[in-house]
């Protein structure tokens, strides 16, 4: 008997956890995402000489969708409702940068009275959060996750293009202060930028007692100028860190964690490593996401989306809905092929997929 109330997948993957983008816009212009600035075009530059590749195209912002192609906030609560009938237990919203969108913990405040969802996070890039962190809390967010890429305020405006290293740190004590827990931080390490960096990030998380996380760098950028040897494989991180701190391993009991983890033998603080590069953990993959235009993709490197704004729209059942959303899982990937001379880089960025 088919039990109507998970999302399997042709693969025997079930799907429980749901990223949701709220916006395609971001109010920072990172190096690995939205590479527009002129410190991107010379690093990007220098490095596609140097491997004798022809130099990177025009570095430029992907056109944002009008307002009216954003899904509502009503439209999201209901599939994220639908999804959870479904068996989605986990709701992360991303964007772009989410609390871009107007009167977010409105939408939290929705999300939160959903029956069944057990966890309600978020991914920030911080900026925005002294001011809205306590509005979040009291709407019933779970926790939240920073990116902060550098703790050296020159260069991390040189990979984020904004100069905003003070409000990171003012987020991470104010999501402390809130028990936004577990906190988590996340640096996107490229070879030439932020490696030398990786000491310094772990023993600020080992000080800080977070959970921070080393990600390699990915595909997804705007310029379509990625290198794989710019790709500080995750491997080298965690030999690296080795060297510098007592690390433990830490086990888990949820197959489809991304992040291999490790505790200072001194201190409550984790560092994680997340290597979909060079270590890929499609084989246990159990997320979807919906993009803020109303897209379900199966993949972060789907080159294909499935629309459900349109029925959505036009007024299609919850339970039309939700047989749609049962025929999409059918169709996820078994893998990405990163490295493979086959791989074809989605067309939009992470900025637009949602992280």
């Amino acid at each position: 008997m088919i039990d109507r109330h998970v999302l399997p997948d042709s693969f025997g993957r079930v799907m429980r956890d749901l990223r949701v983008s709220l916006t395609d816009r971001c109010n920072f212009r990172c190096l690995y995402c939205l590479p527009e600035t002129e410190e991107a075009a010379n690093f990007y530059r220098g490095k596609f000489d140097a491997v004798n590749n022809p130099k990177p195209r025009k570095l430029a912002l992907p056109a944002a969708k009008p307002r009216s192609e954003i899904l509502s906030y009503e439209e999201i609560e209901r599939f994220v409702r639908i999804a959870v009938t479904l068996g989605i237990d986990k709701i992360r919203l991303t964007g772009g940068e989410p609390l871009l969108r107007q009167n977010v913990e409105s939408l939290v405040q929705k999300l939160r009275r959903i029956p069944g969802l057990t966890d309600l996070a978020m991914t920030s890039n911080a900026l925005l959060f002294p001011k809205k962190g306590r509005a979040l809390k009291e709407a019933g967010l779970n926790r939240i996750s920073f990116s902060m890429d550098s703790l050296d305020p020159m260069n991390f405006k040189k990979i984020t293009g904004r100069d905003g290293l003070a409000e990171v740190l003012e987020s991470i004590q104010l999501a402390r202060e809130l028990e936004l827990t577990p906190l988590k931080v996340n640096a996107v390490i490229i070879r030439g930028i932020n490696d030398h960096e990786i000491e310094d990030l772990a023993q600020f998380a080992q000080r800080e007692q977070l959970s921070f996380r080393f990600i390699e760098f990915m595909p997804l950028d705007s310029s379509r100028t990625w290198l794989k040897e710019i790709v500080v494989p995750g491997r080298e991180i965690l030999d690296r860190l080795k060297k510098r701190f007592d690390l433990k391993p830490v086990l888990s009991s949820n197959p489809s964690e991304t992040a291999r983890r490790w505790r200072f033998n001194q201190g409550s603080g984790e560092i994680g490593i997340i290597a979909p590069v060079t270590e890929p953990f499609c084989g246990h993959c159990n997320r979807l996401r919906l993009t803020a235009d109303g897209k379900i993709r199966t993949c972060l490197f789907s080159l294909h989306e499935h629309d459900i704004k349109t029925p959505m729209r036009n007024g299609a059942s919850d339970e039309v809905i939700a047989e749609m959303l049962r025929g999409i899982v059918l169709q996820k990937e078994s893998r990405h092929h990163i490295g493979e001379p086959e791989f074809v880089q989605p067309g939009r960025t992470m900025s637009c997929i949602g992280g």
